[in-house]
């Protein structure tokens, strides 16, 4: 009687389990026919992720802002997600922008009142070129026209435009990016030598949080961590540093101060606004 029961329960669980096992092993796509996934179970948590709207603002309500450009600079520690060579920050938005999916705008200006057209997007950083090479069969040489693409290494530096406001609704001091640059080094084409830095174009963020929170960023401390590119912009999980503020004659800290000045400057700005928040307070 007990043998009989014991193969009806390793029966019955083996039923239950069955399905289950054969579920587990779909999902990992080794059982059915599809490509093998590079991972332990299929991450969907980005894909259907939404995108939350701002909250609506009232122009009575913001009665203090500023404006605030910034350098993040990829080759600091914290920045290194920017050129994870899996998929780097700058070929998504190159990606991005000669898909159509997100407008750029005109380097000239960093207004967002002149975007780029099609033919100009995907001439973004390529070049034409020619090369002598060698013909197989006639052992001549011929001269080839080639397309020499831009190298997502040649993007070292990217400028952020933000404005920081206090809401009188709320009662607190926020910020919010409105647009992004990479920067190009232009090198010489004989010897390699770094030129000069050249911006390439400007993206209106707020319309490119769709696309950013479609990526995933490399988490150094946790690989199954789901950090889109919008997560990371928006709880400011880079390192930077203040290059310019609105000021009267629309300059650079960089056109009257320069070395350890330069640093310091932008470190009073920041603590300026923050003051300006924590002065509004009385205790």
């Amino acid at each position: 009687m007990k043998i009989a029961l014991s193969a009806f329960f390793g029966l019955l669980l083996w039923s239950v389990a069955s399905p289950l096992m054969a579920q587990t092993m779909n999902e990992a796509g080794r059982t059915d026919g599809s490509a093998p996934i590079d991972d332990v179970v299929e991450k969907r948590t980005i894909r259907e992720k939404r995108v939350l709207p701002y909250d609506n603002l009232r122009e009575a309500d913001i009665f203090w802002e500023k404006t605030i450009w910034r350098v993040i600079d990829v080759r600091e520690k914290m920045n290194l997600p920017f050129v994870y060579p899996e998929r780097p920050f700058f070929t998504i938005l190159l990606e991005a922008a000669r898909s159509g999916e997100i407008t750029v705008y005109s380097q000239e200006t960093d207004k967002f009142d002149r975007p780029m057209a099609p033919e100009e997007v995907a001439s973004i950083g390529a070049s034409i070129d020619t090369v002598l090479v060698m013909d197989p069969e006639t052992y001549e040489e011929v001269v080839q026209v080639v397309r020499n693409e831009i190298n997502f290494e040649d993007v070292k530096r990217f400028r952020i435009k933000e404005k920081w406001f206090f809401d009188r609704e709320t009662s607190t001091l926020q910020v919010r990016i409105l647009g992004i640059a990479p920067l190009y080094d232009e090198r010489d084409a004989s010897t390699g030598e770094f030129k000069y830095e050249r911006n390439l174009f400007w993206v209106y963020y707020p319309h490119a949080r769709e696309v950013l929170a479609r990526e995933r960023v490399f988490n150094t401390g946790n690989d199954a961590s789901q950090m889109t590119w919008e997560d990371l912009l928006e709880m400011r999980f880079f390192s930077s540093y203040i290059f310019k503020e609105s000021n009267v004659f629309d300059r650079r800290l960089a056109e009257y101060l320069s070395g350890v000045d330069l640093l310091m400057e932008g470190e009073r700005i920041k603590n300026e606004i923050f003051n300006f928040e924590h002065d509004l307070w009385s205790y």
